[in-house]
């Protein structure tokens, strides 16, 4: 394979605009496979040499990533890690998956990806989902995930206002929970002449909560009228 730190090469002449990349120099297309288990038959050869022949009908330069023996489920991925690495320092023009789901584990890790390359300036195909961010179409459909993405944030948001606002209503107390300090520790060390920020050491609060708490269980006391 070529030097994955190195510079992409220069076009040749007489390429077509296709086969360059907005720099003006060769397109590098990062091509990446992935199969679930490698001791079963399944090998990422099919899925490379159909994105080969796309990325050559295209006149793009190639570079494979390719995980075998890796769930979609799992969330670090050697090669994947090692591609998105790369793309994220602009080493490549246009990332070329097989399907969404030997790239994405999720729809909204697809989307996140899919965002993130477009910051970057890199271009999306799926070959067998027919998405090319190449193209006129395929940056429709792209900006339609964006718009997706954005939709599903607003509705996680709603959610979680209005699961805020019932508890509110019933009376739950939301935020951190305060911490138990003993009263009766803190009296004690106090007699004993211990200042107020050993005494918040020893109980394991600040001094401004143990000086509350004291005070809090002394007001019962003082409140009291005799009979």
């Amino acid at each position: 394979f070529e030097d994955r730190d190195a510079d992409p090469p220069t076009a040749t002449a007489g390429a077509g605009e296709e086969s360059r990349g907005a720099r003006g120099k060769e397109v590098i297309a990062f091509l990446y496979a992935r199969v679930s288990t490698s001791d079963k038959g399944q090998d990422p050869a099919m899925q490379l040499r159909e994105m080969q022949e796309f990325s050559g009908r295209r006149g793009w330069s190639t570079e494979i990533f390719a995980d075998a023996g890796y769930s979609g489920s799992k969330v670090n991925r050697p090669e994947l890690d090692c591609m998105m690495a790369l793309a994220r320092r602009r080493k490549c023009d246009v990332v070329v998956v097989y399907r969404f789901d030997r790239f994405a584990r999720s729809l909204k890790q697809l989307l996140d990806a899919l965002g993130e390359f477009d910051a970057l300036g890199i271009q999306f195909v799926s070959l067998h989902e027919n998405v090319d961010t190449t193209t006129p179409q395929g940056r429709l459909l792209f900006q339609i995930f964006g718009a997706i993405a954005e939709f599903e944030r607003s509705l996680i948001r709603e959610r979680v206002c209005s699961g805020l606002a019932h508890a509110r209503s019933k009376g739950i107390r939301l935020g951190r929970p305060r911490r138990v300090a003993d009263v009766q520790k803190i009296r004690s060390l106090r007699a004993r002449g211990e200042t107020w920020e050993r005494v918040a050491l020893r109980v394991g609060v600040s001094r401004a909560t143990a000086v509350r708490l004291l005070k809090s269980s002394q007001k019962p006391a003082s409140g009291r009228r005799s009979k």
